[in-house]
């Protein structure tokens, strides 16, 4: 069973930027699709950005523009790059893997402060 380990997350101010980055405890290379959700205090969880495992990107229309996700096979690890970050962007980042069943993340405080 594969574990997966989020981090990167932090305080930031508007316009700032953070890495997020989620290391897998095996490979993640049989996971055809991978991505990143948030969930703000007292919303529901929301997806972020997807990645399929030949590198095919799907974002948000929040984070079209901001965001990068990708993803190095062969570090077991994917990344979420996120710019000009705004308050709202402020949550639990979880990230997650699609396998034999769901794998999530234990997840990494984002909070962006105006």
């Amino acid at each position: 069973q594969v574990q997966l380990v989020e981090s990167g997350g932090g305080l930031v101010q508007a316009g700032g930027s953070l890495r997020l980055s989620c290391a897998a405890s095996g490979s993640i290379f049989s996971f055809n699709l991978m991505g990143w959700y948030r969930q703000a205090p007292g919303k529901q969880r929301e997806l972020v950005a997807t990645i399929t495992r030949g590198g095919s990107t799907n974002y948000a229309d929040s984070a079209k523009g901001r965001f990068t996700i990708s993803r190095d096979n062969a570090k077991n690890t994917m990344y979420l790059e996120m710019n000009s970050l705004k308050p709202e962007d402020t949550g639990a980042y979880y990230c997650y893997a699609a396998g034999s069943f769901p794998y999530w993340g234990q997840g990494t405080q984002v909070t962006v402060s105006s």
